[in-house]
Parts: C-alpha cells; sequence; structure tokens
C-alpha cells in the first residue's frame, strides 16, 4: 500500500483552464491545480535529486523552477496578481516538495512563512505598502525571525533606523530578494520584523558549507554593517509581552511550526516511496531463496508495515492540526488567548509525532536496503541526515513540557517563532 500524502480531489469549477465568459473575472486556480504544479515540480526535482545533493551548488536553479511553476506567489492574494491560494494549499504543497527534495522544501517553506507574517507584524499602513509591494513580484523571503543571541541591534538615525550586528544561520539568504529579520531597539529593547535588501552594500553573506544535511537550503549567516532601514521597512513588535502581543499576532508561531511539520512528513513519505520502490524491483536482504520480487519476506514486510503506521499516524494528528490553524484563522481578531493556546499544543503534537515518524523512517528503511544503502550513488542517506538536521534545529523536548503543562497546569505555551 502506497504511502499517502495531501489528496488532491477532483478538479474543480477553479481549476479548469478554458476562457472565461466575456465581462467575468477570471477564476484563480483552485487547490488541484496547484497540488498538480506541486507534484510536476516535484517530480522534476526527483530526477536529479541525489546528484544535485550530492554536488550542493547554490540552488538557483531550484528557485527558478519554483518560480516558473507559480508557487512562489501562492499565498499572495489574487487581487495582487498571486495565486490567492490559503494555508491548506500552501502546507501541501511544502510536503510534497519536501518529498522529492526537502532542502528546497524548506527554502519554499521558510519564504511562504516570512512573506505572509511580514504582513502580519506589519502595524502601519506604511510597512504594509512596503511589505505588499515586495510580495507582488516573484521575490524569495529568507532570513528568520526567532530569537537569537546577541540580537540584532536596531538604532534611531534621523527619519529610519541602522540595523547592526550579525544574524546566524537563516535559511535562504544565499538566494533571497528579500530578507526578514529580528532586530531589537538599541535604545528600548523592544525586538521588531525588519525588512531589508540584501543587495544593500552593508549586507555581507557568508555561506555555510559545513552542514552535512539540507545542503541546498541555501542557508548562510548574514553579517549587517550600519545597514540604513526606512521607517516602513520596521513592520511592528515581535515582544512575546501578552499586554502588546495580540492573539492573533501571536499564532504566527504555529502557523510557521505547521510548515516544519510538512517538511518532516514529506521526508518520512520520500524515504518510504523510494525504499518500497528499491524493494519491489527484487532485493530480499535476508533470504536469498525467495525469487526476485517476491513480497514475501517477512521482515521486510514488518519492518514496512510498522513505519507506513507510524507515518500516516502522524499524517493524521497533522490533519488535525491544519484544520484546527485554519479555524484559528478564520476567527481572526476575535481569537482568544485561549484558544491561541489549544491551536498551539495541538501543533506541538503534530511536531512531536512528525519528528518521530521522520527519524524512525529515515533510519529503519535503510534496514531494508541493508549494506547497500551505505552507497552513495542510490542516496538514500540524504533522507536522514536531512531530517537528523531538522529536528536538531527544532528539537521538541521543550515543547513536548509545554504540553504537559498546558494539560497539567492550563499554563499557555510560550511565543516562539520556528527556526
Amino acid at each position: 500500500m502506497d504511502v499517502v500524502t495531501a489528496p488532491s480531489g477532483p478538479a474543480t469549477e477553479s481549476d479548469r483552464t478554458g476562457p472565461e465568459p466575456a465581462g467575468q473575472e477570471p477564476t484563480r486556480p483552485g487547490h488541484a491545480h496547484w497540488l498538480r504544479a506541486a507534484r510536476e515540480t516535484a517530480e522534476d526535482l526527483a530526477t536529479d535529486a541525489v546528484a544535485r545533493e550530492q554536488a550542493g551548488k547554490t540552488p538557483f536553479d531550484e528557485v527558478s523552477r519554483l518560480c516558473e511553476a507559480g508557487l512562489l506567489t501562492l499565498l499572495v492574494p489574487a487581487g495582487a496578481g498571486g495565486g490567492g491560494a490559503d494555508w491548506t494549499t500552501a502546507y501541501a504543497v511544502v510536503r510534497e516538495i519536501s518529498a522529492a527534495d526537502a532542502a528546497i522544501g524548506q527554502l519554499l517553506g521558510c519564504h511562504y512563512f516570512l512573506s505572509w507574517s511580514a504582513l502580519s507584524f506589519a502595524a502601519s499602513a506604511r510597512a504594509t505598502e512596503t511589505v505588499q509591494r515586495s510580495t507582488k513580484k516573484p521575490f524569495l523571503w529568507a532570513g528568520g525571525l526567532a530569537r537569537q543571541e546577541p540580537p540584532l541591534r536596531l538604532t534611531r538615525k534621523g527619519g529610519g533606523y541602522v540595523l547592526d550586528g550579525r544574524q546566524s544561520y537563516a535559511t535562504g539568504v544565499l538566494v533571497a530578494d528579500r530578507l526578514a529579520v529580528r532586530g531589537e531597539r538599541a535604545d528600548t529593547g523592544e525586538p521588531f520584523a525588519v525588512v531589508v535588501d540584501p543587495a544593500h552594500p552593508g549586507v555581507r553573506i557568508d555561506a555555510d558549507s559545513e552542514t552535512f544535511g539540507q545542503r541546498l537550503a541555501a542557508g548562510g549567516s548574514v553579517d549587517f554593517d550600519a545597514v540604513p532601514v526606512a521607517a516602513g521597512n520596521v513592520l511592528g513588535s515581535l515582544s512575546a509581552d501578552e499586554d502588546v502581543l495580540s492573539p492573533l499576532t501571536a499564532f504566527t508561531s504555529p502557523v510557521g511550526r505547521l510548515l516544519s511539520v510538512q517538511l518532516l512528513l514529506g521526508i518520512a513519505e520520500g524515504v518510504l516511496t523510494e525504499v518500497r520502490e528499491y524493494s519491489r524491483a527484487g532485493h530480499s536482504l535476508w533470504h536469498p531463496g525467495w525469487p526476485v520480487g517476491s513480497p514475501s519476506d517477512p521482515r521486510i514486510l514488518t519492518l514496512h508495515g510498522e513505519l507506513t503506521v507510524l507515518t500516516r499516524s502522524a499524517s493524521a494528528l497533522n490533519e488535525q492540526a491544519v484544520q484546527a490553524v485554519l479555524g484559528g484563522l478564520a476567527r481572526g481578531e476575535a481569537l482568544s488567548y485561549d484558544e491561541y493556546a489549544e491551536i498551539s499544543v495541538l501543533v506541538t503534537m503534530a511536531e512531536a509525532a512528525a519528528s518521530r515518524a521522520a527519524q524512525e523512517s529515515t533510519t529503519r528503511a535503510l534496514e531494508v536496503v541493508g549494506a547497500r544503502s551505505a552507497s552513495s550513488r542510490l542516496g538514500f542517506d540524504r533522507f536522514w541526515r536531512n531530517a537528523r538536521t531538522l529536528t536538531l534545529y527544532e528539537p521538541v523536548g521543550a515543547r513536548l513540557r509545554d504540553v504537559g503543562d498546558y494539560f497539567l497546569n492550563g499554563a499557555h505555551p510560550p511565543f516562539i517563532l520556528p527556526l
């Protein structure tokens, strides 16, 4: 039985590509259209995934593939020239891409989160206009809004600010058109989301070539040397103080963390798919007497069964979390902190399940292949390295304690933005 990803469903009226009746607005592409585009892009990426991962080149070509498929502007409102899709579709697209190439899935997921959250944090009309002007074009967004030490420093100068400091490893910065980073006011210490053009001469980006996984996520560190920041590019506060942060703004945390779930599920599903095809090609590890292509090896059957159950269980919890996040977004300004806390905890549980599914699947699936899996030509090791890299950057241990604190004591989980 195949490991099922997000179902495409039947084509809807909005997926038809014929001409529109005169005088009517063109219909926007629907979920099925974007999922087909993602699958076609994933199939393209899969054809040379091993060679590209081993070469480790900066993924300009891969970004071009995403752009050509229209996936970079998927979340941009249709009225602004974008895809007009919602987070259900964005999550499914990231998961589909990640099954073929988790690093490119991370790159795309980071872009979705930062371009969307920039609008969420925009606290003034000028800031909103700045972000909307950038999102109308197929720009790739990169950077990170999570807390880091030491922080970037944002200092008043004239009618704007200057940004100084070093942003440690951040996804996508080597290929970015816009950077969204976290800067702390030098006078007050309050953190703000800041938009920066990476082409500015005061911005220096260093590649991180030492990572053993997610090699094509275009990650690196960024130095900011007295980079001018216009007032409209300082979007809004990232303070975790509930007196400053509204529940809806705090909701950016579970929205972003659920992207990590899609990355991990995509990896688990991707490795199971490749190993299944390898097994069907007729390799029996433990019993050479079974005929080539026979599905009779009981240890392989049991292992496939265990990993499929594990991955589908995590997928089911993910679907609950996706529906809860959509419900929270639909609540808008009416969202309460209690509702935010409940949904955030559900996302944390999905993170924990996906983390376990990815780590166990990418490790134990190699047992199906046996010693042959050590061959770099097959490239099965990339799934394990990618999953382990992601789970090291986003460990779930502390968040599971937050889950326990919520269920035992009713404590709201802290506002933590994903790395």
